[in-house]
């Protein structure tokens, strides 16, 4: 595999580097549907919607993250993925972020419709996602 087939990644969070390394391919939702990226990718800034983004490690692993929006910028195969939150599924506690979401559901069908709480609903949205995406993964 030659230098030139390889993406540098890093995922970073407000608070902390979620994730960074070398990698054959990302997968991200954008506000424009899910998009792919692979080395020599063309240059891209585009913005992201709270999803369950996955990156194919050089090595063949499979690592899947939340981040609940923020951008992905590919330029000269690097990929940057920058959002408020992030956490790698393997974090994730599923029972803990059903229990967060349901709350934040309940307060949206309740008259909360404040940009807290649609984000809090939006970050446990991803972590379940997230967190359902790697548990296929070792199904399969």
């Amino acid at each position: 595999m030659a230098e030139g087939d390889v993406l540098f990644v890093e995922v970073v969070a407000a608070d902390r580097r979620v994730w960074e390394g070398e990698a054959l391919s990302v997968i991200a939702r954008t506000t424009e549907g899910d998009i792919g990226i692979m080395a020599n990718h063309e240059p891209l800034l585009a913005l992201l919607v709270p999803c369950a983004a996955e990156i194919l490690t050089k090595d063949g692993k499979r690592e899947v993250l939340a981040v609940d929006g923020g951008f992905i910028s590919v330029a000269e195969n690097r990929v940057a993925i920058l959002s408020q939150y992030g956490r790698l599924a393997h974090e994730i506690l599923v029972e803990e972020a059903e229990r967060e979401r349901r709350a934040a559901w309940k307060r949206m069908n309740e008259g909360d419709n404040s940009e807290a709480t649609r984000q809090h609903f939006n970050r446990a949205h991803a972590q379940l996602a997230a967190a359902k995406k790697a548990q296929q993964a070792q199904v399969s």
